[in-house]
């Protein structure tokens, strides 16, 4: 055989071995895709289900809180109308128990403003 024809024997037999490298390169990879998507899928999933949650649980506080707010009101309507013919409820107050009482209210109504943590 020449060397001419050797040579492109051996350019040939290059090629396919080079081809079926590749060929297998590119199924291991799409495999490996296959694999991470599905993964990936799954953690969205996973995430989907923890914002509903989440969403719940947020839609019951703002419940809860609804509810309390009216109790509040209600309360406080009540102890209005007791007061009303009450001779005491003319009195002065003094500063530091009505500081007191409005920071305190301050801070109850505060604790419950979920309105600026979520964003």
């Amino acid at each position: 055989m020449s060397k001419e024809k050797i040579l492109s024997i051996a350019l040939t037999i290059a090629v396919f071995v080079f081809t079926i490298y590749l060929g297998f390169s590119n199924y291991q990879e799409k495999k490996q895709l296959k694999k991470d998507k599905a993964e990936l899928f799954g953690k969205i999933e996973q995430l989907e289900q923890n914002i509903a949650k989440n969403n719940q649980i947020i839609a019951d506080n703002e419940q809860s809180k609804r509810e309390l707010e009216n109790q509040s009101l209600e309360r406080q309507e009540r102890i209005n109308e007791q007061l009303k013919n009450n001779d005491c409820a003319n009195q002065f107050v003094p500063v530091s128990i009505s500081s007191s009482l409005y920071n305190r209210a301050k801070g109850l109504r505060q604790s419950t403003d979920t309105s600026q943590s979520i964003k």
